[in-house]
Formats: structure tokens, C-alpha cells, sequence
């Protein structure tokens, strides 16, 4: 269940595998980048899906890595930021995981007209409004099981701290959703990873307290990060922060001016690294 890193230093020559056994190159000696430089061979078993060669990595993904994907509606203003929780599907998809989407079964905070900024006059349900991004094949947040998977995640928008918790009116006294409350416990309680997209670290931080995380640069939120016993680490497009202690993976996406390939880099990186903690 555990996905592995290995480095390769000599990038230019190409890790070989064949049956049940994969060939590493090894740090070049003496500049050699021929196809004559020594290999380090490693026992390859049929719970590898596929190899990704970036750059001088190697990544080995296993295909049953199961993912919990926490939504909070739909549309960054009210709900889920939709590009963060696309690019978290796709990620796990590409890097050989499969997922299960949950929601809350609750109301939402209020509904607001993406295009105008306006509040609506109307009611919509998080389950339901999360459902669009699912495409129907999502499940109550109520149902999740910690012991049915190997990570919990959770893309941000404005819905994490609107309906999952009331960060966005009440600050570091925001109440939490006890089902939301529930899941991220239990989960941390057994030792599995979970991982945070943009605003959705305070919601760690105010349950879990003592974590590493990042929300970028944002100096309000940061302070409000350190006040609930978090520790704050700045980070730009891209990149992330692991809690190894905690098993804690977050990247701050759309907490900061980003491109939705800066999302997608924040995803994936995110989702290689819960598989690394596995």
C-alpha cells in the first residue's frame, strides 16, 4: 500500500525493468552516462501499477491506494473550489489511486451568484451541490470509515470554512461541523495521511493543533494558524509541506495568484506525497 521514491542520480540513463525485477542507475562514476553504467537491481512485485519518470526521480505507484476526497459543495465562493478538487481526482487518478468522494449531508452557509458576487436568495444542499463534481457518485460524509482507506483529503474554496466550519465569521472560534470533526479524528487517530488544499489547513490546525501546514503567504491567516498551535511554513505556487510527524500534506493553490497548472502541480505533488507516508 505504500508508494516509493527512488532518486535516480543518472538521469540520462533510463531505469530498465523486466519480470519481477527493476534496474536503478546508480550515481554516475567518472561522468559515465553511457548505457554501460552500473544498475542497482530491486525486486519489482505485481502490486506495481506503472513507473513515472520525472526528472531524477523515479516513482513506483501501487494501484490500490484508496483516497477519501471531502468536498463542500461547488464553486469556490460557497462551495469547493472546482479546479482543486478536479486536479485532486485527477492526480490520484494518474498516480495509480482510486477515490471515493463524501460531503456533509447539510445545508450551506448561503448561496452566491459567481458571476455578480451577490448573495442568493435560496437554499442549497452541500451533498447535493458537491454531487455536480462527482458526477452522482458521492456518499454522505456520515458513511465514511477511516478503516476503509489510506488517506483523507481536502480541496479548498470558500465552503471548507463556510459550511465544513465556520472559519470565515467566527475566525479561530469557528465551530466545526461534527461530522467533518469526526472524520478528520478518526483518521488521524489511525495513523493515516491526510492532506489539505488551500484554505482547508485551518480546519486541520483548529482540530489537530500542533501541525505543520501551509496557506502561502497570507499573513492574517498565517497568524490565525500559529494562535490555534499550528506551525506556518510559507510556500509559493506549487509546492507543499509534509508534516511527517503527523502525516500532514497541504499546498496553498488558490490561497495565492495561481495558474490552474500551478493547481494541478499542487495536487499532484500533494497526492505522491500521502502516498509516500502510506
Amino acid at each position: 500500500m505504500k508508494c516509493f521514491f527512488v532518486e535516480c542520480f543518472n538521469h540520462n540513463t533510463p531505469a530498465k525493468y523486466s519480470n519481477h525485477e527493476i534496474y536503478i542507475p546508480l550515481p554516475p562514476s567518472k561522468g559515465d552516462f553511457s548505457d554501460k553504467a552500473p544498475f542497482k537491481r530491486g525486486l519489482l512485485t505485481n502490486k506495481f501499477r506503472n513507473f513515472i519518470f520525472s526528472d531524477r526521480s523515479i516513482i513506483l505507484n501501487y494501484s490500490d491506494m484508496k483516497f477519501a476526497v471531502v468536498l463542500s459543495g461547488c464553486g469556490v465562493y460557497d462551495g469547493a473550489e472546482i479546479q482543486e478538487a478536479i486536479m485532486t481526482l485527477l492526480a490520484i487518478s494518474r498516480n495509480g489511486g482510486t477515490y471515493q468522494v463524501f460531503a456533509p449531508n447539510v445545508m450551506q452557509h448561503h448561496v452566491i451568484n459567481h458571476l455578480t458576487g451577490n448573495i442568493m436568495n435560496e437554499s442549497r444542499n452541500v451533498l447535493a451541490e458537491s454531487a455536480r463534481i462527482a458526477r452522482g457518485n458521492i456518499k454522505a460524509l456520515i458513511d465514511y470509515r477511516a478503516k476503509d482507506f489510506d488517506a483523507l483529503i481536502f480541496p479548498g474554496g470558500f465552503g471548507v470554512v463556510k459550511n465544513l466550519c465556520s472559519y470565515a465569521f467566527d475566525g479561530i472560534d469557528m465551530k466545526i461541523d461534527r461530522v467533518v470533526e469526526k472524520a478528520i479524528v478518526d483518521t488521524h487517530a489511525a495513523g493515516k495521511p491526510i492532506g489539505a488544499l488551500c484554505i482547508a489547513p485551518v480546519l486541520l490546525t483548529k482540530i489537530i493543533g500542533n501541525i505543520e501546514v501551509t496557506i502561502g503567504k497570507d499573513p492574517a491567516t498565517a497568524s490565525d494558524i500559529k494562535m490555534m498551535g499550528g506551525i506556518h511554513k510559507e510556500k509559493g505556487n506549487g509546492e507543499i509541506v509534509v508534516d511527517i510527524k503527523n502525516r500532514i500534506v497541504t499546498s496553498p493553490c488558490y490561497m495565492i495568484d495561481a495558474s490552474i497548472s500551478d493547481i494541478a502541480d499542487g495536487a499532484d505533488k500533494t497526492v505522491k506525497a500521502l502516498m509516500s507516508l502510506k
